[in-house]
């Protein structure tokens, strides 16, 4: 049980397989606050929180089924430049938000434009990767 259903302040740092920096509450000077096996967290970070112990530090590796998933192809989409408003704001690599009212609003990337199309990415920019994070619980509620 552990920490399951408490709330809990880690830092944390996650990093690539390559070792690109991804994120770091560090760098925020800032604990990130959670409750822990609320779903509030990918289900690998959450998991590798329930059993620390406060000041312990960890690192682990989580694979993509326990992060943002695998990579879907089928969330690559084209659209044609006509259907959008403004297709020259667009700009490849760039992140944009979408909305449509069977998903609501959704975050996207730009992966390319040529003559006729825009290509929208609706994956997450971490689907497919393997995340490490070395964290340390700072506190944990009631404790």
């Amino acid at each position: 049980m552990g920490n399951e259903g408490k709330k809990v302040t880690v830092h944390y740092v996650g990093t690539l397989d390559d070792g690109t920096k991804f994120d770091s509450s560090r760098d925020r000077g800032e604990g990130l606050t959670f409750v822990c096996m609320a779903g509030q967290m990918i289900p690998g970070f959450d998991e590798a929180v329930r059993d620390m112990e406060v000041g312990e530090t960890k690192t682990v590796r989580i694979e993509p089924e326990e992060a943002y998933g695998a990579y879907d192809e089928n969330l690559v989409r084209r659209v044609d430049k006509r259907l959008v408003q403004d297709p020259d704001l667009f700009n490849v690599g760039e992140r944009v938000v979408l909305s449509s009212p069977e998903m609501g609003r959704v975050m996207a990337t730009v992966s390319s434009i040529d003559d006729a199309a825009i290509v929208l990415d609706l994956n997450h920019e971490l689907a497919g990767k393997a995340l490490t994070f070395e964290i340390e619980l700072l506190s944990v509620e009631g404790e």
